[in-house]
């Protein structure tokens, strides 16, 4: 019997025999536009849900070209120039794409601009700097060999992502779309106004899928047309004089182009944030959130259900922040392209329904010549598929142009085993959650739960190589039998709560995922030393609780019994010796991937045990510490083994060895997961060839089981 519902699919204009056709085959209940198509009037008769993207601001040009000064802009940083006499000439847009961006002449320089020496880190008075407008130079007073920099205003004259799917698609003759910002007088206005016009211009449409609302995150090109810098979390479009000047108010001090640019990092996210940045998200997100729901309020006085895109214009509406929830949104969907990401949705609250778009995107730069859809499709599953059995989407779609999609040959069946496999996730779990370990894990870091699920990643579950090593941590835990907590170093000052057992931190020295010096706080270091000492479990990977400082660089290093050599300490001699017998390694064969992992970690204390080494140092670390233990790892990309000795070492830093067998299995490329209130257990093998596993419930063998690639077994648990 052909299971149906929960699927979305994307449709064009030449598609309407086509749509139909696989609507029926895969069971869809809901039909969406694309960017860049419209919804074939054939389809609006269709049984079925219609979504239609919305652009709040965007697709309205004669709007933004009659309110220029309402366009939306953002803040830039000139690229840093050394001085070679007492005046400099600093050109503002060199290195960015004038297509793209213009400089605001409109409002005041000496207000809303700075000139920063970077050399002293002083800010250059404006008395000793002026614009040149014919040019498009600020002339400085400089110091010789003092380098310069230049944050100012621009307008954003190409709306960012409708430049990169004009890059991306090869576009020739499609105007180039400007943004506008909702947030100004008038553009508000006109914008309710628009979307009250345009909900009941279309009858048919039952979901307004908004894309998204009204800042868009920070997406840069160069004067080459190639990405200048991107940050998914970026706030450096969400600007303007009109906004700043609130936000003034709001916070009661002045507000610095600094707070944005970041001396040229632009508030990566990870960058550990600084008290004015973060100011600033609250202050955004209570105005967006506001606002945000004034436009859902109109589409509902239609009878219409309103969806938020998770990604685009979505600064300000972070799904995890203090005000998402008064948005009354009805549903979010987003891009899942792995198992953090799926989470990332899965796990929103304040909504009815949480929908996953899977990947790969029916876009020609993956459906060509030499391209792998298939292949992508399927690596994007076996990640998913370990998270929804956790926290499960309720719908998934795809998104893009349907007919590459179809003319792939054998894509549609994967599509179809994609998604009866998911919703036989749903028909077995009927509603209830997975059996998860009798206590929390909790991962540390300067963002905690407003950036959850969301560590280390670019966009679109596309990570930065650089952390290769530590993005595994979260994408084994998205789909691991633990209720994962994420917490700041404010939330280990207040007290640990009870039912957190085991704490992660994982990251770069000096970055927000590290903490930097937040680690030299004596609150932070004697809360978590008590919290192992009285037999709690601290886990680190890479450069845990890095901060040189009073003679150690891990400033924990007596807890997780090892401390990186930074050259200040080669006089002292390392006697470390392997000792690899061990609970977590125990079903372990072959070598350990650690990834790029960290050179030159070296064991010390008394109560270490050294699991693994690159010569003469140490990769994984085994460490007691009064009645608790800690785990230290040199790195952990995401692969089924590692998730196999992520599972051990988490148990093992617990103190609970054996309730790690309460549902066990024995393969380490095959999961469990349980769903005790129905009786069914999904035994998932997450390679792509066949593979023997046995399933052992309450420490007994309960299933011998042969699984094919990539499959996914259900059997009765309460046998």
């Amino acid at each position: 019997m052909l299971m149906t519902g929960r699927l979305t699919l994307p449709t064009d204009i030449d598609m309407v025999d086509e749509t139909i056709r696989l609507k029926n085959l895969l069971g869809a209940d809901a039909l969406r536009d694309c960017d860049g198509t419209a919804m074939p009037e054939e389809l609006l008769t269709q049984s079925a849900k219609k979504y239609a993207t919305y652009y709040t601001t965007r697709k309205d040009n004669d709007w933004a070209n009659e309110n220029p000064e309402e366009i939306q802009q953002e803040y830039l940083i000139s690229d840093r120039v050394t001085a070679r006499d007492t005046k400099l000439r600093i050109k503002l847009m060199k290195g960015f794409h004038t297509e793209q961006l213009k400089v605001n002449i409109i409002d005041d320089p000496k207000r809303w601009w700075e000139v920063v020496d970077r050399t002293t880190g002083e800010v250059v008075p404006v008395y000793k700097w002026e614009f040149d407008g014919e040019t498009e130079e600020v002339v400085i007073e400089s110091v010789k060999y003092h380098q310069y920099t230049v944050s100012f205003l621009a307008f954003l004259v190409w709306d960012p992502v409708h430049m990169y799917n004009f890059i991306t698609n090869d576009w020739k003759d499609a105007p180039h779309q400007l943004t506008f910002d909702v947030r100004q007088p008038k553009t508000q206005i006109h914008v309710k106004e628009k979307l009250k016009r345009w909900c009941e211009e279309n009858p048919h449409i039952d979901v307004v899928r908004f894309t998204t609302f009204f800042h868009q995150f920070t997406l840069t090109f160069d004067e080459n047309k190639r990405e200048k810098y991107v940050e998914w979390f970026g706030y450096s479009a969400s600007v303007s004089p009109y906004i700043l000047e609130q936000f003034e108010r709001w916070a009661g001090y002045k507000f610095r182009p600094e707070f944005i640019v970041d001396q040229g990092y632009h508030n990566s996210l990870f960058r550990v944030p600084s008290k004015e940045f973060r100011d600033f998200i609250e202050f955004q997100q209570i105005e967006v959130s506001k606002l945000a729901k004034e436009m859902v309020d109109i589409v509902h006085e239609y009878g219409k259900e309103a969806m938020m895109f998770l990604g685009d214009h979505w600064i300000g509406t972070e799904p995890f922040g203090k005000y998402f929830q008064d948005i009354g949104l009805d549903a979010v969907v987003g891009s899942v392209g792995d198992g953090v990401t799926l989470r990332m949705i899965s796990d929103i609250k304040g909504v009815k329904y949480t929908e996953g778009r899977l990947l790969p995107y029916f876009f020609p730069d993956v459906f060509c010549e030499g391209g792998d859809p298939i292949g992508e499709a399927q690596d994007n599953w076996l990640k998913a598929r370990r998270a929804i059995l956790r926290s499960p989407l309720d719908r998934i779609g795809y998104g893009g142009y349907l007919k590459l999609a179809s003319k792939w040959p054998g894509f549609i069946d994967e599509i179809k085993y994609v998604v009866n496999e998911f919703r036989l996730i749903h028909e077995n779990m009927q509603g209830t959650k997975a059996y998860v370990a009798p206590f929390k894990v909790a991962v540390l870091n300067c963002w905690g739960n407003l950036r959850r699920w969301m560590a280390n990643q670019v966009h679109h579950a596309i990570w930065h190589r650089e952390i290769y090593s530590y993005v595994g941590v979260i994408e084994c835990l998205s789909g691991m039998p633990f209720d994962v907590e994420f917490i700041t170093f404010d939330d280990i000052r207040n007290g640990i709560a009870e039912d957190i057992k085991v704490i992660i931190n994982a990251g770069d020295a000096y970055t927000s995922f590290s903490g930097a010096e937040n680690w030299i706080d004596p609150e932070v270091v004697t809360s978590l030393r008590e919290f192992v000492d009285n037999g709690g479990g601290f886990i680190g990977v890479g450069e845990p609780t890095a901060y040189q400082f009073e003679g150690r660089y891990f400033q924990m290093s007596d807890v997780l019994g090892v401390d990186r050599e930074m050259c200040f300490s080669l006089s002292t001699d390392k006697y470390n010796e392997l000792d690899a017998d061990h609970f977590i390694l125990e079903d372990i064969e072959g070598n350990v991937d650690f990834g790029e992992g960290m050179s030159r970690i070296y064991a010390q204390g008394e109560n270490y045990q050294i699991l693994n080494k690159d010569g003469e140092y140490s990769r994984l670390v085994v460490n007691d510490y009064g009645k608790g233990h800690s785990v230290y790892f040199a790195g952990l990309p995401y692969s089924p083994q590692n998730c196999r000795i992520l599972l051990r070492a988490i148990y093992y830093a617990a103190g609970m060895e054996s309730e790690m067998k309460k549902f066990y299995v024995t393969n380490v490329d095959t999961e469990v997961t349980v769903f005790e209130k129905t009786g069914k257990a999904a035994v998932i093998n997450n390679a792509k060839e066949a593979k023997h596993t046995e399933l052992y419930i309450d420490g007994r063998l309960a299933y011998s089981l042969d699984l094919n690639p990539m499959e996914m077994r259900w059997v009765d648990c309460r046998k």
